[in-house]
């Protein structure tokens, strides 16, 4: 498994308009080859008053599937420059769809590359970007006293946490870098002198945005 992976933060939808052409960039993000075909053809079907649905998409750990469609701009113009915005972007797991209303005047080979390639660029941008993180799920118990340093020491390590319940005690659910996991607890140990316990839940990936929109 990856330890970590970069995607967009959600699916996206964002329009630019070049020379009275309107280019409508849809970004989805895709589990399987399978998922981004259904989702080129369902946009299709969608726009199909429109000139062009151009496509490209990335997609497996590291990006072993790749396609790229012009779908009739002439070749090279369209969906590679598309591929290549998601690759430079290092994302995983990506379809972008550039959809074009077609304005009237032509844009020639390298206005059509620039268009393309800006429409998926400026998606991604507004979009954001998110790491994913393969993570240990650490429960820290400890008594209320110590919650103000433990919430400061999470706040200034700009550490991962999912969850925080008041009961009995403070339970804060954090997750932790598998090779940080000694660390991590020694540091709380340190930290609250000793009065913190310590359980381990699953090792999933935890999204954080790196790249915001």
């Amino acid at each position: 498994m990856l330890q970590n992976y970069r995607t967009i933060k959600e699916d996206y939808q964002h329009e630019i308009e070049i020379k009275k052409s309107r280019f409508i960039c849809f970004l989805k993000r895709i589990e399987s080859e399978e998922e981004a075909k259904s989702f080129i053809q369902q946009l299709k079907k969608e726009h199909w008053k429109a000139n062009h649905n151009c496509s490209a998409f990335v997609l497996g750990d590291r990006n072993e599937i790749q396609r790229s469609s012009d779908d009739g701009e002439p070749s090279g113009t369209a969906g590679v420059p598309m591929l290549e915005v998601l690759k430079k972007n290092e994302l995983i797991n990506v379809c972008a769809v550039v959809t074009r209303y077609f304005g009237g005047t032509k844009l020639g080979a390298g206005g059509l590359i620039r268009a393309y390639s800006g429409s998926v660029a400026q998606a991604v941008a507004a979009v954001g970007i998110v790491e994913g993180r393969l993570q240990q799920e650490v429960f820290v118990r400890m008594d209320y006293p110590n919650w103000g340093k433990m919430e400061n020491f999470i706040t200034t390590e700009n550490l991962a946490f999912k969850d925080t319940q008041f009961t009995d005690q403070v339970v804060v659910t954090c997750m932790v870098d598998e090779d940080q996991l000694d660390t991590f607890e020694a540091q709380v140990t340190d930290l609250l002198n000793g009065q913190a316990s310590f359980t381990t839940g699953e090792v999933a990936y935890h999204e954080q945005l790196i790249q915001e929109g």
